[in-house]
């Protein structure tokens, strides 16, 4: 198995970016608002900071596993992912059945949710345009990691 950091050769040009998480020590805290924000009506927020909050505590749940790819495509939307989010994969999370994994399947990479039943493994799309890739000797497949967030900017 080659490890995505070690190796560019299994980069597709679907996959815009991989990052591997790197302590450098520079972390930050931002404020954090615990209280719930309304959706409709608006509430004044003035009197509800509670604490600091750091994304990397908050995302990074084993740092020398983990690392970020960003999503390209439809095949998710079902799960939330849209093209272009940034996924949080860890590798240290052994894939379980219905996890959504990060798998390399004959060197292109692929975020799919994995299936696993006494017939044997596959991966499956959350979108119906999308057939199952069933997970066979003759397919070269690696399972990457899980992916535990996805981020989303909005403009």
């Amino acid at each position: 198995m080659i490890s995505p950091i070690a190796s560019r050769r299994w980069v597709p040009p679907s996959v815009t970016d991989i990052h591997a998480f790197r302590d450098e020590g520079l972390y930050f805290s931002l404020p954090f608002y615990g209280h719930s924000v309304q959706a409709g009506f608006p509430s004044p927020a003035d009197d509800y900071l509670e604490s600091y909050l750091d994304l990397n505590q908050h995302l990074v749940d084993h740092p020398a596993a983990t690392f970020f790819v960003r999503a390209a495509g439809d095949s998710m939307r079902g799960a939330g992912i849209a093209s272009g989010d940034l996924l949080v994969v860890d590798r240290s999370i052994t894939p379980t059945h219905g996890r959504i994994v990060i798998a390399a399947l004959n060197g292109e990479l692929t975020v799919k949710r994995l299936y696993l039943s006494a017939h044997g493994a596959e991966l499956r799309a959350e979108n119906p345009r999308y057939a199952p890739i069933p997970l066979t000797e003759d397919l070269d497949a690696v399972i990457w990691g899980v992916v535990t967030h996805h981020v989303r900017s909005h403009p």
